[in-house]
C-alpha cells in the first residue's frame, strides 16, 4: 500500500453505477493523482445491473469486483478497504451523483489523519411530491448542514459518502454482524469516537436523486427498526428513536402507544404505501413498530 493516492471505494447493490464511476474517473484524471476506483458488487440479484457495470473493468485504473455471497454492506465496506492500496479511502454509495468537477478536489484539501464526512444533498424534484423516501429526507436535508453535524460529529456520521486514512480504517472496521444495511455506520461512528479517531464534517455532499417506492421504503424501514432493536444496547445515545424510548419513562404511555399500533398501524401503513404519504404518521408508525418489537 502506498500512502499516497486516493482509493475511491464503491459498495455496490442492484445498482448501475457506470456513470459515476466515469465523473469520478473523469476529476481524478484531471487532479494528475495516483488513483484507483472499485466497486464491490454484494452478489447483486439484478443480473442485467451486474452485466451493465462490468464495463467498469476496461477502464484505466478501475475495477468491478463481483462478490460470490452477499454479506451486506458493512463487509462490503471492509473487503473494499481489504482491497485498495492508496493512502485515503474514499467510501461513497452507488446509488448517488457527483455533484460537480470540485468534489475530489475538496476531499483532497481535507486530507488529514481520521475522517472526513461530506454529507448528502437531496435533488430539487416536484415531481417526487408522493415519494415518502423524498419527502422525509427534504424534510430532514435542514438539518445536516456541514455546521450542524459538525456539532454532534460521531452522532452524525453517516457512511453514504466520507474519507479516512488507511490507518484509522485499519483500527475501526465496520462491524460485519449487521447483514442487512442500516445503523451499522451509526455504530461506527461510535467506535470511531471510542478509538479518538478525529471526525471533520464539511460542505461536499454528494447529491440523491433515485428513490425507492413507497412500499420498498416501508419494507426497508421495518428491517431497520428492526435491526435497531437488536443492537438497541450498543447503540444509546446515537438514535433518537431509543433516545425518545428511554425518555418515556410511564409504562401505561407505551401500553398506549402500542395499543394504538396494533389498531390503526396497517392503516398507517396504508397511507405511507399509498400516493399522499405524511411524515407525521411516518413519526408515529416508526414509535410505534418499534416498541411492539
Amino acid at each position: 500500500a502506498s500512502n499516497d493516492g486516493l482509493s475511491i471505494l464503491i459498495p455496490n447493490y442492484n445498482n448501475v453505477c457506470v456513470d459515476q464511476v466515469k465523473d469520478l474517473q473523469r476529476l481524478a484524471q484531471g487532479l494528475g493523482i495516483d488513483y484507483e476506483i472499485i466497486v464491490a458488487d454484494d452478489d447483486s440479484p439484478d443480473k442485467a445491473s451486474i452485466e451493465a457495470n462490468q464495463v467498469i473493468n476496461e477502464w484505466p485504473h478501475c475495477r468491478y469486483i463481483v462478490k460470490e455471497t452477499n454479506t451486506g454492506s458493512a463487509a462490503t465496506r471492509n473487503f473494499l478497504g481489504e482491497k485498495s492500496r492508496y493512502g485515503q479511502l474514499l467510501f461513497i454509495d452507488a446509488d448517488v451523483c457527483i455533484p460537480d468537477e470540485l468534489f475530489l478536489k475538496r476531499y483532497l484539501e481535507e486530507s488529514r489523519e481520521g475522517v472526513v464526512n461530506g454529507g448528502i444533498s437531496i435533488c430539487d424534484d416536484d415531481s417526487l411530491r408522493s415519494c415518502l423516501r423524498y419527502i422525509y429526507e427534504k424534510d430532514a436535508e435542514p438539518l445536516h448542514t456541514a455546521e450542524k453535524r459538525q456539532e454532534n460529529r460521531y452522532q452524525e456520521f453517516r457512511s453514504t459518502n466520507f474519507m479516512i486514512d488507511r490507518e484509522s480504517f485499519r483500527k475501526c472496521r465496520f462491524d460485519e454482524r449487521f447483514t442487512k444495511s442500516g445503523y451499522e455506520d451509526v455504530l461506527f461512528g461510535k467506535h470511531l469516537k471510542q478509538k479518538g479517531i478525529a471526525v471533520a464534517h464539511i460542505d461536499n455532499p454528494v447529491v440523491m436523486r433515485t428513490f425507492e417506492t413507497n412500499p420498498d421504503y416501508m419494507a426497508k424501514m421495518d428491517r431497520n427498526l428492526r435491526t435497531l432493536h437488536q443492537f438497541r444496547d450498543e447503540l444509546r445515545g446515537y438514535s433518537r428513536l431509543l433516545t425518545l424510548d428511554n425518555g418515556i419513562h410511564i409504562p401505561a404511555v407505551k401500553w398506549i402507544i402500542r395499543g394504538w399500533h396494533r389498531l390503526f398501524g396497517p392503516l398507517e401503513r396504508k397511507n405511507l404505501c399509498g400516493p399522499h404519504p405524511s411524515l407525521r404518521l411516518f413519526r408515529l408508525y416508526k414509535i410505534g413498530y418499534y416498541l411492539s418489537l
